[in-house]
This record gives C-alpha cells, structure tokens and sequence, in this order.
C-alpha cells in the first residue's frame, strides 16, 4: 500500500475568477500544474511573471503584479495565504 506524506495544507482562496484579480488566479492555475513554473514564482517572482506559462501572460494589473512580487513566500499555500490576507484588507 502508498502512503503519501504530502502536507494538505487549506487556504480559502475565494477570488471570483472573473473578478478585478482575476490574473491572480492564472497564476495559481499554472503553479498549481508545473511544478517549474511554481519554484520559479516562489524564488523569482517578477521573472516568473514576465514569462508567464505556456506563451500567456497571465494579465495582471501592475498592483497585482506588485503584490506577488513583494510576497517572498516558502511554498504555494504560504503565497496564497499572504495574497489573500493582503488582498482582504
């Protein structure tokens, strides 16, 4: 039998995916599904963002770019949690 050791770790990430931030949840989509993509948003954020995934950009707005950038977080749940508690404010 497997046993996984993965950490579930819930954020309740409640952005309207056709909401103001809409951008936001592009590019937790395309973290979520590459593993590269999401190691280069949490080490090199603005790079990470300029690539954008697969030939897209993502299309922030300059503030959402800015908030991801200024988020140094250690994992993916940590940048949504810290996206999420700014973006509540």
């Amino acid at each position: 039998m497997l046993k996984s050791h993965a950490v579930l770790t819930q954020v309740p990430l409640t952005l309207d995916p056709t909401s103001a931030h809409a951008g936001i949840s592009n590019v937790f989509a395309a973290a979520v599904v590459s593993r590269s993509f999401c190691t280069m948003l949490l080490n090199s954020p603005e790079q990470a963002l300029k690539q954008g995934y697969m030939g897209q950009s993502f299309g922030l707005s300059p503030e959402d770019s800015a908030l991801i950038v200024s988020i140094r977080a250690q994992s993916l749940p940590d940048l949504a949690q810290q996206v999420v508690h700014t973006l509540g404010k």
